[in-house]
């Protein structure tokens, strides 16, 4: 299913957190948080301000971004979990 996000929107997938820490400790599924790391995978077409003009997104489909924990909706598409959030709802975009 192809999904397009409205206005300043964007779906976006969690990226997997390492399965132990630096010091080489397991961490069971019980102690792991959320990832607050994502890939954009689908982006609207940018805020539509009240005199109709439009900004344009910040961020582009391929974007690796971080939000806040609790930031944005859970969806399951096709059996994968994502979350559609605000561009607002988004801290900083990772540059390698």
């Amino acid at each position: 299913m192809k999904v397009k996000p409205l206005q300043d929107r964007v779906l976006v997938e969690r990226l997997q957190e390492e399965e132990k820490t630096k010091g080489g400790l397991f961490i069971p599924d019980s102690a792991k948080e959320k990832p607050m790391q994502g890939k954009v995978v689908a982006a609207g077409n940018g805020r539509v301000l009240e005199d109709g003009k439009k900004i344009p997104m910040d961020v582009k489909v391929g974007d690796i971004v971080l939000f806040a924990k609790y930031s944005g909706n859970d969806v399951k598409i096709d059996d994968k979990e994502y979350l559609i959030m605000k561009e607002d709802d988004i801290l900083a975009v990772v540059e390698k």
